[in-house]
């Protein structure tokens, strides 16, 4: 952290005042504070993944950068950072779901559909390679947002205020889904009743009866204690969480090129950081929540059934996107 030291004494005459002022200039120019944000608390595994990107900046890079991390949706939720990013403003840097950087970036959110990865395995492998670059690419070019790192690793299920066993239960279910239209299209396939309303409403539209539940990964429902209006959790096991750290492009041309350097070097790390946090604590949170009794956990039946149900929507959807290359190789890997 950089803090400039005000001058004690009061210099006279002309020169000195001119050499003082050149070097305070001089010194402030200098100063860069990167300001990041999460909606969670500082427990939640995106926030300690951003504290270690911050950490690893500054190991990295040989000069002064402070950051500025806000937590607990100080500035909103991640639809307003992805517009903050796009733009430039308030924000430089964060974590969210592809799916809300589907407005700029359609194709974005074929990394995060569900039932993309066949097991934890097959994510890493695809997370640690580069076949998701031509997502990045676009994401770059119409929305000008740069992908530094990939964390997640959180595995997503059905969260209900009544229990959930099969596909006959799941028909008809009133369910919050994220924004992206794969992620509605996956859920209609599966007789479900998915609608797109902001996360932020989640919990109460839950508590009123305006949906029944929503799909989330077991982090965020103890974060924000979804546990409380919906009590029951399906292990439909949908998805494993993509989600990657981002920074404003026109924030990342403004710096240094060493600091350049240090910030594609450490997202890169401060990723593979979280991935193994969020997938290690997963499991952990959703046992702690089972036996505290907040929640009560249920097996999905006949889970295979899912699997043939999503399949053509996901090649359909690949296909309307020009992707249909990029979900083979996806699913090669």
């Amino acid at each position: 952290m950089t803090r400039l030291i005000s001058a004690k004494t009061i210099l006279r005459g002309a020169t000195l005042a001119a050499a003082f002022a050149a070097t305070l200039t001089s010194a402030a120019a200098q100063e860069i504070t990167l300001r990041g944000a999460s909606m969670f608390d500082e427990n939640h595994a995106f926030t300690k993944t951003m504290e270690r990107f911050s950490e690893l900046v500054q190991e990295k890079y040989d000069g002064d950068v402070n950051f500025d991390l806000r937590l607990n949706g100080e500035l909103g939720v991640e639809a307003d950072y992805v517009t903050f990013l796009q733009q430039g403003v308030a924000i430089d840097f964060t974590i969210m779901a592809p799916s809300n950087m589907a407005t700029f970036a359609p194709s974005i959110p074929l990394m995060d559909m569900p039932f993309l990865f066949r097991d934890q395995a097959h994510w890493e492998a695809v997370l640690s390679s580069d076949v998701l670059q031509p997502l990045e690419q676009e994401l770059a070019d119409k929305a000008d947002i740069m992908v530094i790192g990939y964390t997640g690793g959180g595995v997503r299920n059905v969260l209900a205020n009544h229990p959930i066993h099969n596909l006959n239960e799941l028909a008809g279910f009133k369910m919050r889904v994220m924004g992206a239209p794969i992620q509605a299209q996956i859920f209609s396939a599966l007789t479900a009743a998915p609608s797109a309303i902001s996360y932020s409403e989640v919990y109460n539209a839950i508590q009123t009866g305006v949906i029944s539940g929503f799909e989330n990964e077991a982090a965020s429902i103890q974060n924000l204690k979804f546990y409380e209006v919906a009590p029951y959790l399906t292990l439909t096991r949908h998805a494993i969480t993509v989600r990657p750290i981002v920074m404003s492009g026109k924030t990342f041309r403004n710096l240094p090129a060493p600091l350049q350097a240090a910030v594609l070097e450490a997202g890169k790390e401060a990723g593979a950081y979280g991935r193994e946090l969020e997938s290690r604590e997963d499991a952990e949170k959703l046992q702690e929540m089972a036996d505290a009794k907040q929640l009560t956990v249920l097996e999905f039946e006949d889970r295979d059934k899912l699997l043939e149900l999503v399949v053509p929507v996901q090649d359909a959807y690949a296909d309307s996107l020009g992707a249909s290359d990029l979900l083979t190789s996806i699913r090669g890997m």
